[in-house]
């Protein structure tokens, strides 16, 4: 008994291989060139992509740690502030102290909320930078090659 013969498939070897530049007509040139260009945009919106997710998964974690430190930090404040009431409850009367501990409070808050109002102010979004460089290339490559 034989076995059968696999029938040929479409695959790598039914493929249709582009002549080559200098036999290719200008129709099949702009064909490439359009197929090129579209492949171009989409590998640079796929590199774009994986920078924004690579730079967002980084910015999550540090956004995580800062939080975590923040939350300590905080209680060991809030045991300062305390100690720092007690303190002058030892001279003043305890309100009184704790008075003089909240406005201080306050004012250190006030300085740190127009500080940080003037640094978002700054700050730039997220950008992807490295894929928006190299679409720029590919850019002027193009256009080098257009003015030939």
């Amino acid at each position: 008994m034989t076995a059968p013969h696999p029938q040929p498939s479409a695959g790598a070897t039914s493929a249709v291989v582009p002549p080559a530049p200098g036999d290719a007509t200008t129709g099949q040139l702009i064909g490439q060139l359009t197929e090129q260009i579209s492949r171009l945009v989409r590998d640079e919106a796929r590199l774009a992509q994986a920078e924004v997710t690579r730079k967002a998964k980084r910015l999550g974690v540090g956004a995580g740690l800062f939080g975590g430190a923040g939350l300590f930090a905080y209680f060991g404040l809030a045991l300062l502030i305390t100690a720092a009431v007690l303190a002058l409850a030892l001279v003043l009367p305890a309100w009184l102290a704790a008075g003089i501990v909240a406005v201080v409070l306050f004012a250190i808050a006030g300085v740190l909320a127009l500080v940080g109002k003037k640094d978002v102010a700054k700050a730039s979004p997220p950008l992807p930078t490295e894929a928006i460089a190299g679409v720029q290339a590919d850019i002027a490559t193009v256009k080098r090659g257009l003015s030939r």
